[in-house]
């Protein structure tokens, strides 16, 4: 006997009523879906092509209409690069086949990373100590601020030390 959430269940799930790691993947792709659309999984009172959400999201990907099924504010206020990755990876973990889905493990990571390139936009993570050192003092503090081993979580000290006030203007 099959049990779940219609909307959210994985397709090779009904045809086998096995779960697996892959199985939740895919629940996760819809729940990432809703996020972005701002829909409900499954809608009974609209059109055939749009009650399911995967088959609406999926057929508007491959029509290249990805900021028509965002939530208005998402594709306003979204960074246009951080979406289409999302949106690549919602894709991934709706593919039909268990094994071309990414792991959980996998799916974290890659939002992780999208998260922290998101609170750190105006660095690049991927920085070149060697390039960067002439910038640092010469003091014998400077072991302090050697950044080869560190992530980019470290900038976030800066915001301790440096506060500016803007809003009392000219």
């Amino acid at each position: 006997m099959v049990q779940g959430t219609i909307g959210y269940l994985d397709p090779k799930y009904l045809h086998t009523s096995q779960l697996t790691e892959k199985s939740d993947v895919y629940s996760f792709g819809v729940v990432l879906m809703e996020v972005l659309t701002g829909r409900k999984a499954v809608s009974f009172d609209k059109p055939e092509m749009e009650g399911s959400l995967v088959t609406y999201f999926l057929i508007s990907l491959d029509e290249n209409r990805l900021f028509d099924v965002l939530k208005k504010h998402i594709a306003i206020e979204g960074n246009v690069e951080q979406l289409k990755e999302v949106e690549n990876l919602a894709k991934k973990c709706l593919r039909l086949k268990q094994e071309d889905r990414p792991t959980t493990k996998e799916v974290a990571t890659k939002l992780e990373r999208l998260r922290k390139t998101e609170k750190h936009s105006w660095i690049n993570v991927n920085f070149n100590y060697e390039e960067t050192e002439h910038l640092l003092p010469k003091t014998s503090d400077s072991s302090k601020y050697d950044m080869r081993n560190k992530s980019a979580e470290v900038y976030d000290s800066v915001k301790d030390h440096v506060v500016l006030d803007f809003d009392d203007g000219r």
